[in-house]
């Protein structure tokens, strides 16, 4: 017996009298729920639910999933969280459900939008043109900000940098050819036979996916002498 067919052999053991408006709170991941990186789909353990094991009831009230949404059909529904819990959540619209029960059968829902008082935000660009007036004019600077910058240059001082336009950073990542690139380090059985300058240009290509110009060799030559 799958978990669907065991939590809807329980359902129905529970004589409902369906004649009446009956409601269900369930903590639940139901089969078609758009997750996110805050969630797992099994809580405590147990699996994902098909939304047909509600069938008997009027409205099912759905927790876990952070994402305001309805499955299947309207009436089995999650609320959502009011606030935002990690970047994965930045372009969900956060909101209170209001579920009126007039006569059976009779359901109307709606929903309010909730606004944050700091949004979570994410942004990529180049440095340049993330720091410049005419890009961050666009935004609350103040919101909690996810920054990914494509420079394939580091940029000294970067996060101070970055810091005074947008105080509430939490998160700055880097997406380049360096970052995207995958590199398994093996061992070199001709390591004894090259020069310490030769060692570190294999390590740096291999890190950063780009050979070391002339003034970072002389450097490195003069740091080993």
């Amino acid at each position: 017996m799958s978990y669907s067919e065991a939590v809807k052999y329980v359902i129905e053991k529970l004589d409902i009298n369906k004649k009446e408006r009956n409601i269900i709170i369930s903590h639940q991941f139901v089969t078609g729920a758009q997750t996110c990186d805050s969630e797992d789909i099994t809580v405590g353990g147990i699996d994902n639910v098909d939304a047909n094991v509600y069938a008997d009831f009027d409205y099912t009230a759905l927790g876990h999933i952070h994402k305001p949404q309805a499955v299947g059909t309207d009436t089995v529904r999650y609320c959502g969280t009011p606030l935002k819990y990690s970047f994965s959540e930045a372009k969900h619209e956060k909101s209170v459900t209001v579920v009126d029960f007039e006569k059976k059968g009779d359901i109307t829902i709606n929903l309010h939008s909730l606004k944050p008082l700091h949004d979570m935000v994410e942004i990529k660009g180049e440095f340049d043109k993330i720091t410049s007036p005419e890009f961050y004019k666009e935004y609350d600077t103040n919101d909690y900000f996810h920054i990914t910058l494509t420079d394939e240059d580091e940029i000294i001082d970067f996060v101070a940098k970055l810091r005074n336009i947008y105080p509430n950073v939490m998160k700055i990542d880097y997406d380049n050819s360096r970052t995207r690139l995958v590199n398994i380090i093996e061992t070199d059985t001709d390591g004894d036979k090259k020069t310490p300058e030769q060692l570190f240009s294999d390590l740096y290509e291999l890190q950063n996916n780009s050979e070391l110009n002339d003034n970072q060799l002389d450097y490195i030559k003069n740091l080993v002498n």
